[in-house]
């Protein structure tokens, strides 16, 4: 089996709107969840959940990284 000496990956990147609710973390699951779902038959590589302080507490947001059949 040959390895690639490198690839690349699709990604998107969605947060909560800011302010009050900002630091709900099912809100952004949904969110990620429906987008992936409408990506339809993807690959899913890797998500990151990353939080950043804020006055109405950590401010979520998500990246995904995919493929897509097709992709190289």
């Amino acid at each position: 089996m040959d390895i690639p000496a490198h690839w690349t990956a699709r990604h998107f990147s969605q947060a909560n709107p800011g302010g009050p609710g900002c630091d709900s973390m099912p809100a952004l699951l949904r969110r990620l969840a429906d987008s992936i779902e409408a990506l339809g038959p993807a690959e899913i590589q890797h998500v990151v959940i990353e939080s950043e302080p804020t006055e109405h507490g950590p401010w979520r947001s998500g990246t995904v990284y995919f493929h897509l059949p097709g992709d190289e």
